[in-house]
């Protein structure tokens, strides 16, 4: 049974995504769990958006295998609320599978589930969850992360990515490309959160590093090493590195490589020049290393995203 916390003011897509997904996989797959909706108080709650979903107490969640909890607006609240944490914490010491969707990973943070973990969550909480919860290994670019039995994802669509990795998991790749395919969406989808997320804004003129980030982008063929960064920045390494970090979330030498593969994909998308000569004029100088970087950060080499370019 797949049980999906809610609590007053949640999204609603961080529930309603993945319950679809599952309820579409239940058609293709023999077998599969029922859904239910849960909350600390049993009845009708209402989402941010106005639109109320009906829950089960939580008593009822002894049959579950899955816990997917929401994240929303009233996050803050269920975050600190004893019942709420008590019963994630429980259901974590039962050993079944655990996930987050969007800030709903505030919840399994709270709860200790992330301590010393990946884990990922909406990148617009990324400085704030950094702040709040260091002994986190936080990955902000990612659309989600499994470590071990427990799963996090990002901003609120990433919820339903995520139930398409379980559905993979539980049932084949076959069931969970059919559910995908039914919802009309990729069945994995490429890239991760740094095109919407506050690294990029740091470019505009009155971020604190825009300068540098400007300067660093027009010279992606050198080698831009953490203390060329601090440099340029007029700063020490370690003040920089540290002031760095607490601006954009990341480190300087995943942003450098975060600019270089942005600059890199648009160049193999829109061209026709050489992968080699790619790697070699964005700083990546190996055409290995550059391919692995872009299988972290789309899940798919260069040379693909070039053929479903030319494709679509």
């Amino acid at each position: 049974m797949i049980g999906v916390l809610v609590f007053p003011d949640f999204q609603l897509l961080d529930a309603a995504g993945p319950i679809s997904a599952f309820e579409i996989a239940a058609r293709f797959a023999e077998g599969a769990p029922a859904i239910r909706v849960l909350a600390v108080t049993p009845g009708p709650v209402r989402s941010s958006s106005g639109v109320e979903i009906v829950a089960r107490g939580l008593k009822s969640a002894s049959a579950i295998t899955t816990l997917i909890v929401a994240g929303g607006e009233g996050v803050r609240q269920a975050a600190i609320c004893e019942k709420t944490i008590g019963f994630v914490r429980t259901i974590a010491r039962r050993g079944i599978r655990i996930a987050s969707v969007c800030s709903g990973a505030y919840v399994l943070a709270e709860a200790g589930l992330l301590d010393g973990r990946r884990a990922t969550t909406h990148w617009q909480r990324t400085r704030h969850f950094l702040k709040t919860y260091p002994q986190v290994k936080l990955e902000p670019d990612r659309i989600f992360v499994r470590d071990g039995d427990v799963w996090t994802s990002a901003g609120i669509s990433a919820g339903i990515d995520l139930s398409l990795a379980m559905i993979a998991e539980d049932y084949g790749d076959e069931i969970a490309q059919k559910t995908a395919k039914q919802l009309v969406l990729y069945h994995r989808r490429s890239g991760g959160q740094s095109q919407f997320s506050s690294l990029l804004e740091l470019k505009a003129p009155n971020g604190r590093f825009g300068s540098l980030l400007a300067w660093a982008h027009e010279n992606l063929d050198a080698p831009l090493t953490v203390e060329d960064l601090a440099e340029q920045a007029g700063m020490s390494s370690r003040h920089f590195t540290r002031a760095f970090m607490a601006e954009t979330g990341t480190t300087p030498s995943k942003a450098v490589e975060r600019l270089r593969i942005e600059v890199a994909r648009q160049r193999v998308q829109s061209s026709s020049e050489a992968i080699e000569r790619v790697a070699q004029t964005t700083g990546f100088r190996d055409p290995e290393r550059m391919r692995r970087a872009f299988i972290r950060a789309f899940g798919q080499p260069p040379q693909s995203l070039r053929r479903a370019a030319r494709a679509g």
